[in-house]
């Protein structure tokens, strides 16, 4: 599919860490019915038979609500759910293979921290970049941060559109105002928010507040 600006504005990243009482189908909907304009179906933890379940009843959701899935990391899961697309990071399977196995009306997301990434990931046939981490984060301890400078640089380097990520809040999304992202990622602003009318409330205040600072 096509992969617009407009498709950036609010990327929920799953993590079932988060799901107490209602199942991530059901959190998905909510954010989803809030505001989310594209999704990544992340699992770590799992297997391939329960990925790919997970992955099929995830991109039913999507689909009814007519919002891109994209799969992390696992091309063959993303090839047999039919999904939109696939993130990967920059030491993953290398974009060209992608292409080949998958062809090029499928969407490829790369995760980078330099400009020298993105613009080798551009020129290997990526559609979006993930620039991060641009705060502190839980969700991925290991994650070094990347400066609003880089992040600038990076935007007006490729051509290609710039998604941030890395401990995004409502609170602190202004911070990368001007640094000419299409929109934020998240995971826990999102998820971890609580029942699922906080969920949906969560994800409603990330899509004004991003339509607000990243719409250019």
């Amino acid at each position: 599919m096509n992969l617009s600006k407009e498709h950036l504005r609010l990327y929920a990243i799953t993590d079932r860490k988060w799901c107490t009482d209602n199942t991530l189908e059901k959190q998905i909907e909510a954010a989803i019915a809030g505001g989310v304009t594209i999704l990544q179906l992340r699992e770590k933890n799992t297997d391939f038979d329960n990925f790919l379940s997970l992955a099929l009843s995830v991109r039913k959701i999507t689909a009814k609500f007519n919002i891109p899935l994209i799969i992390n990391d696992n091309v063959d899961i993303a090839i047999k759910c039919n999904a939109d697309g696939v993130h990967v990071g920059q030491n993953d399977s290398e974009i060209v293979e992608i292409r080949k196995r998958w062809g090029n009306d499928k969407i490829i997301g790369v995760s980078v921290k330099t400009v020298e990434a993105a613009l080798l990931a551009e020129k290997q046939g990526a559609n979006y970049l993930g620039v991060g981490a641009m705060f502190s984060t839980s969700t991925k301890s290991d994650t070094s941060r990347v400066s609003f400078e880089t992040l600038k640089e990076i935007c007006n380097t490729v051509k290609i559109p710039v998604v941030a990520i890395g401990g995004i809040t409502e609170s602190n999304m202004t911070q990368l105002a001007n640094s000419q992202i299409c929109g934020i990622a998240t995971v826990s602003a999102i998820f971890a928010a609580g029942s699922l009318d906080e969920i949906k409330i969560a994800s409603c205040n990330l899509r004004k507040k991003s339509e607000e600072l990243f719409a250019n």
